[in-house]
């Protein structure tokens, strides 16, 4: 029975025919697991905080950085250097007393992800990278627990609802991911800043409307939003019989999946040999050892910042550069955190060179590791 503090709280959302006390009381039992504290996280748990979603679980294992704050309204300037869940956790009980919060300061990975999703009802993937948002998928299909998609890239946005019982899940969509690097992160691309305000209140949007069961859920949907035109677009999406994880069910598992998305090379792999951390580049600089040192970045980040020595190689310049590269010398490849660097690093070992590496995190990991002077963004 909900209190009277709560009735006060909640009075012109209880009014609302579609939820009333009934609906109020099933928000206030729900358990919704948010996977990440950023930029769709935000928005997502403030307004399920607001309408009184008993317990929010946060996943995240970040912190909290000034790049962050444009779009990140969990967080605030004095928060910058704290943990994004002790952040969060403290924001949203400011929201909403009522509300339970459960924080987990960590990745979420192959081997957690089952036992910590199967304890919610509902999860909302507000990640920012592909290999978990396949991680997501198949642990939330083989789970039973409904996934609240959402993604966003420069001014537009996507949002549906995946692995319900009748609908399809997001490999249905996407059965395999793009080439690492191929789709910049916010980081590389950029943001704008109100998009993943208002794709992760839609988000908000569909895990209410599951849990009060209203309205017409974003199920076999996919939901796309153009920001700069202002249009909103859907797409039907119909379970295919042939997905591995919710169609055949060939897959009873949880993979390893950064090496499904590229991100790194298989076990059996030297990773040794394919990635330099920042402080071996820097004593190999140092030393003098004869290199070629390539930044894939774009004019305007290089114009930011870039390591000395260094020659600018925008993506859409490697497959020439890649015909004069040298195959009898090491060759270094960095870009902004790794991801571009990591695919056209795969590009040319299928080409044969053997003696190329990149830089693991890019300059922003030079940054943090070697030299604080060059600058983030």
């Amino acid at each position: 029975m909900l209190s009277a503090a709560e009735f006060q709280r909640y009075s012109r959302q209880i009014a609302l025919p579609d939820i009333g006390p009934e609906g109020q009381e099933r928000l206030r039992a729900a358990r919704v697991l948010i996977v990440g504290a950023g930029g769709l996280g935000s928005p997502v748990a403030l307004y399920l905080a607001a309408a009184g979603v008993g317990t929010l679980g946060i996943i995240d294992f970040d912190k909290v950085d000034a790049s962050n704050l444009h779009r990140q309204l969990l967080h605030g300037t004095n928060d910058v250097g704290r943990a994004k869940v002790d952040s969060a956790a403290d924001r949203l009980r400011d929201v909403n007393p009522h509300v339970s919060v459960e924080t987990h300061e960590m990745a979420l990975t192959s081997s957690n992800a089952l036992d910590l999703i199967r304890t919610y009802g509902i999860v909302v993937d507000a990640s920012d990278n592909f290999a978990t948002r396949y991680l997501v998928n198949d642990a939330c299909v083989l789970t039973g627990v409904p996934n609240v998609y959402g993604s966003v890239e420069r001014f537009e946005g996507q949002v549906a609802v995946f692995a319900t019982h009748d609908g399809p899940c997001y490999r249905c969509l996407f059965r395999e991911p793009p080439p690492p690097g191929l789709v910049p992160t916010c980081a590389e691309a950029g943001v704008f800043g109100v998009m993943p305000g208002l794709i992760g209140m839609l988000q908000a949007t569909e895990v209410i409307k599951l849990l009060v069961e209203t309205g017409e859920p974003l199920i076999g949907r996919l939901l796309v939003v153009d920001a700069k035109r202002m249009r909103f677009r859907t797409i039907e999406v119909r379970r295919d019989p042939a997905c591995p994880v919710c169609g055949t069910r060939e897959q009873t598992g949880l993979i390893d999946y950064e090496v499904f998305c590229g991100v790194r090379p298989p076990t059996d792999a030297d990773e040794n040999e394919l990635e330099l951390e920042p402080r071996a580049l820097a004593h190999r600089l140092s030393a003098g050892s004869p290199l070629t040192l390539i930044d894939v970045r774009e004019p305007w980040e290089f114009d930011i910042a870039h390591l000395p020595g260094a020659e600018l190689v925008p993506g859409s310049a490697m497959p020439e550069r890649a015909k004069t590269l040298p195959r009898d010398r090491d060759v270094v490849l960095y870009c902004h955190v790794g991801g571009r660097s990591g695919y056209w690093l795969n590009v040319l070992r299928s080409m044969g060179f053997t003696r190329v590496s990149h830089l693991r995190g890019g300059i922003d990991a030079w940054s943090s590791d070697v030299d604080p002077s060059v600058p983030r963004y």
